[in-house]
């Protein structure tokens, strides 16, 4: 299967509010696919929609080849879910949760289950309702692998967690999912970008880009420029050309349309007395604020 998840042009309305407007993802089979963007982007709603917790008020969304409305059993089994709020049974023990749970997976490893307990050190006698927040992610995401799902989805995961219970997370899910399709939201850019292969950016319910981290990097980048006299920006300002600053002799801004062949010459035509040209690379977080002020900049 070529993409586990697909939303078709997905919209969803609370009293009248747009929350998410013609969204379209496609995610590639054995990706790591992140959802990025602000509080309030649209994140959980798409995720929920997807997982057939709410229903869209336009638009479709297909999991594993099948309409998220008609998700059955069959499809059930073969999709690992952890959300950031998710409703566990605190009156079950970390063992008997394990247990319960077996009964409902063809496919459920009892070996991987106790291995993972071990690995996240779960006190497999103490009931769910006594353990950390920290510990109910693991206990939680130790039941999504013990079946060896095809996709496993995590909607803000790390929200909340200290560093090394993220480490440890991280660490667990990633060499148990060499064979399955990732999609998470977070707001933990820093951790993303360590482990995703494609990021989805949201902005007021709007999916301003999907691709490949690796050509996202490719194509934004700082731009520094060094003038003897810094002159005034052209009232013709590049679209793509994405949060000025100006300081001393000195110009920067974000380009999200970087080009090795393109950018210089065009920054040339706009500023023909510019000394030097730098060109920096940007870390995701570096990305994303730049996305986020231009955003607002445009809003105001």
């Amino acid at each position: 299967m070529k993409y586990p998840i697909r939303t078709f042009h997905l919209s969803k309305k609370f009293r009248g509010n747009t929350v998410l407007e013609d969204l379209c993802i496609d995610v590639p089979a054995g990706s790591i696919y992140g959802l990025v963007g602000p509080s309030g982007a649209g994140k959980t709603t798409t995720i929920k929609i997807i997982m057939n917790i709410l229903q869209p008020s336009a638009g479709r969304s297909e999991v594993l080849g099948t309409g998220s409305h008609r998700l059955s059993p069959r499809e059930w089994s073969q999709i690992g879910y952890v959300s950031e709020n998710q409703e566990m049974p605190d009156w079950m023990t970390v063992g008997y949760f394990l247990e319960y749970w077996r009964h409902f997976y063809p496919t459920w490893d009892s070996h991987l289950a106790m291995e993972l307990a071990r690995q996240f050190r779960l006190p497999l006698d103490r009931k769910l309702r006594h353990l950390s927040r920290g510990m109910c992610m693991k206990a939680a995401l130790a039941s999504s692998l013990a079946y060896r799902p095809k996709l496993i989805v995590f909607d803000e995961p790390f929200t909340g967690l200290d560093a090394l219970v993220r480490d440890e997370l991280i660490e667990a899910f990633l060499p148990r999912a060499e064979n399955s399709t990732i999609f998470l939201s977070s707001h933990d850019l820093a951790e993303i970008e360590t482990f995703a292969s494609h990021i989805g950016y949201l902005e007021n319910g709007r999916l301003q880009f999907s691709e490949d981290l690796d050509t996202l990097r490719q194509r934004f980048r700082e731009v520094v420029l060094t003038f003897s006299t810094l002159p005034k920006l052209p009232p013709d300002w590049p679209a793509d050309w994405l949060t000025p600053e100006m300081s001393g002799s000195v110009l920067r801004f974000v380009d999200a349309r970087f080009s090795d062949d393109r950018t210089p010459d065009a920054v040339r035509r706009v500023f023909p007395d510019v000394r030097e040209i730098a060109v920096n690379g940007m870390p995701l977080r570096s990305i994303f604020v730049s996305l986020a002020k231009a955003g607002r900049a445009a809003a105001a």
